[in-house]
């Protein structure tokens, strides 16, 4: 079993995941059974990997809790169309939002839902300074 230790936000500490694949994590997706995860052994919940690459098994980022999946995903429902639409350059983005965080900003790194409404309320301001 391959092991490592990753922050996980439900537990709200370093754990240590152990590796998995997408047919324990994702039984009923056969297209996602050979594709690595790491999981959180105390509550469950579970991180990607960035498969497509050379660190196949390197972890997106921090493992989520379903709160914080969620405020990811609506995160990039705002992000994504700001960049991508050529309104402002993805690096400037990611720029703002990291002075707003007071760190380094990725999706993959938010650890609480404080950090997620921070983060979500900067892209709001910033998807209505860019109509």
């Amino acid at each position: 079993m391959i092991e490592m230790v990753v922050y996980c936000c439900e537990c709200g500490k370093e754990i240590v995941a152990r590796l998995t694949d997408g047919a324990e994590i994702y039984p009923h997706r056969p297209d996602l059974s050979d594709l690595p995860f790491w999981k959180c052994n105390e509550c469950g919940n579970y991180v990607g990997c960035h498969h497509k690459t050379k660190s196949r098994i390197r972890p997106l980022g921090c493992i989520p809790s379903p709160k914080i999946r969620s405020a990811r995903k609506q995160i990039h429902a705002l992000l994504d169309p700001l960049w991508k639409s050529g309104k402002m350059k993805r690096g400037a983005v990611y720029q703002v939002l990291s002075e707003a965080l007071g760190r380094k900003y990725h999706t993959a790194e938010l650890r609480t839902i404080r950090e997620a409404v921070i983060i979500y309320k900067t892209l709001e301001k910033l998807t209505e300074d860019h109509k």
